[in-house]
């Protein structure tokens, strides 16, 4: 719920959602955030007469600060250096319009070609990332050859068009996380070394280290990883052995590459040293660990959990644009926004037209440009249809071109973007 508020009345840990001006008229960044300065309520009153705050469970949801497998504290509480400087925002902006190498690999279906395609390669890689986290927490052997040719199934299906299985991925409940978590991140990780142009036999074992990477966390019991308080030092021990735990489980495989072994061991070291089993940091820690680390924390902070709301994915990249070489390595950082664009697919954005839809594939030639399936109009109602738009062709009332205004959270838009790209599917 907001409310409005009189900026003489604002006060230090007020979530503050939206403004009396529009956002790119001030220096603080769109998405809203937490006043943590009387500097910043000084601020607003020169910017504003009236703020909207967040107030109850919503304001709640965005204040938790830390997540519970041990990640990083978040965002809102505890903002990266710069994280709502328009700079890093205008930075970021130039990384997707910045000219790269021509991609090693051609998208060769549209989506909805490739949802066709892939639809049973994915519930087929569903189950079976189950039957091994079911089988991992009873000891029993894996199925290792079944995860190589799912990963081999995805990967194609990747090669072609990765937005299709992005999709699919992107659909699960929230008492589903710790088993479809895997799955999630061998998708991301798959769309990302597709990206970088990895050649095929790399990418596959990127995939099957990320699909596994987290097999260990069946050894943390249920009521640490559902706990809904903040964890005792105690606690995020147990929860940081699961890489141990993980790589016990996988190392005497000969089914599993030396190079999926790295994502397993290495996907919570940070480029700078904080980050654990080892303490591993730069060039120790691999291009696959540090893939594995970033794609891991995007999957973790954009995914509803029992104890917090989703991020929105644009926010979650402007954190780790400010991370870069401090928790993650500079070079991934930028190569994974231009992957999934500034906009990513599952985000809730408002247009110039004053329309608020959601991301629901990437426009891989104009990545400021997505398709939006769009839910409501300019005066609030909702579209009936939901018709999915590429702004890219999209006009204003006025003849301009369209483009993103502004991304809103979920939790504050009152949009829940699983929702829509289950339409996006069925379109």
């Amino acid at each position: 719920m907001k409310v409005a508020v009189d900026v003489e009345k604002l006060k230090i840990g007020m979530y503050v959602c939206e403004l009396d001006r529009p956002w790119r008229d001030t220096s603080f960044l769109f998405q809203g955030f937490v006043i943590r300065s009387p500097q910043e309520i000084e601020q607003l009153r020169r910017l504003c007469r009236t703020v909207y705050v967040l107030k109850g469970e919503a304001a709640r949801n965005i204040a938790i600060q830390r997540d519970r497998e041990g990640r990083t504290s978040y965002s809102a509480v505890t903002p990266p250096p710069h994280y709502r400087s328009l700079k890093v925002v205008q930075e970021v902006f130039k990384i997707n319009n910045r000219p790269g190498d021509a991609p090693r690999y051609q998208d060769r279906t549209t989506m909805a070609e490739e949802v066709a395609l892939v639809r049973n390669v994915f519930a087929e890689a569903r189950l079976l990332v189950q039957e091994i986290m079911y089988d991992a927490k009873l000891g029993r052997s894996l199925n290792l050859s079944g995860a190589k040719q799912a990963v081999r199934n995805m990967a194609d299906s990747v090669l072609r068009n990765p937005d299709a299985l992005m999709c699919f991925a992107y659909l699960q409940r929230k008492d589903e996380y710790t088993a479809l978590h895997g799955l999630r991140v061998s998708v991301l990780a798959l769309t990302f070394g597709r990206h970088l142009g990895l050649p095929r036999e790399q990418l596959e074992a990127l995939g099957i280290g990320a699909l596994l990477h987290d097999v260990g966390m069946v050894r943390v019991p249920d009521e640490i990883l559902k706990k809904t308080t903040e964890l005792t030092p105690k606690e995020h021990a147990l929860v940081q052995h699961h890489v141990a735990w993980g790589l016990e489980v996988l190392s005497n495989s000969a089914h599993i590459p030396r190079a999926a072994l790295e994502v397993v061991a290495n996907h919570h070291e940070r480029y700078d040293g904080s980050g654990y089993p080892r303490g591993l940091r730069g060039e120790q820690i691999g291009d696959f660990g540090m893939i594995g680390a970033i794609v891991d924390h995007y999957d973790a902070v954009t995914t509803d959990r029992d104890y917090r709301n989703a991020v929105s994915p644009h926010t979650v990249l402007l954190d780790m644009y400010g991370w870069r070489d401090t928790l993650f390595r500079a070079e991934f950082v930028e190569k994974f926004i231009q992957c999934l664009g500034v906009y990513p697919m599952g985000s809730v954005v408002q247009l110039n037209t004053g329309e608020i839809g959601v991301v629901s594939a990437i426009n891989r030639s104009q990545r400021l440009k997505p398709h939006v399936m769009l839910v409501y109009r300019a005066d609030g109602t909702p579209y009936p249809e939901m018709p999915i738009t590429n702004i890219a062709s999209y006009r204003t009332d006025d003849d301009r071109a369209c483009e993103v205004e502004r991304v809103l959270e979920p939790a504050v838009a009152g949009i829940d973007p699983m929702q829509f790209l289950r339409r996006a599917i069925a379109a």
